[in-house]
């Protein structure tokens, strides 16, 4: 039996956020929560601490990159691994991205047949 996850989606765009958490959900040991904006996601780590944190680089407001900082602000969501899904991802993206501590970065647009795969290899590859 393969280790459950629980898994916070953090995107502004509801329709790339409702096929995220579809596709995620595919996988029976995945469980999603979902939010629309980095200062939701701040307020729902305070009471619910998941295995990793899919987050979206643009949003307005608190966008991805300063939600990371907060996170890691926090101790007790300072190491909550965060992987960034986004467009943004030419290899100075993806360098600036993990130089803010994210485990990795997922490309936009993203399969939704592979995501749950390519969630598990980069929660592998933060653990070994």
């Amino acid at each position: 039996m393969t280790e459950a996850i629980n898994l916070l989606y953090v995107d502004d765009e509801d329709d790339i956020r409702e096929i995220a958490v579809m596709a995620l959900e595919l996988d029976s040991d995945i469980r999603v929560k979902s939010c629309s904006s980095g200062s939701e996601a701040l307020e729902t780590v305070e009471d619910w601490v998941p295995d990793l944190i899919l987050l979206d680089a643009m949003m307005p407001g608190i966008d991805g990159p300063e939600t990371l900082l907060r996170l890691r602000e926090n101790p007790a969501t300072a190491a909550i691994p965060v992987v960034f899904i986004t467009a943004r991802s030419q290899p100075e993206d993806i360098e600036r991205f993990t130089n803010l501590g994210a485990l990795g970065v997922i490309s936009k647009p993203f399969d939704p047949m592979t995501l749950p795969e390519q969630v598990r290899a980069l929660l592998s590859s933060g653990k070994g």
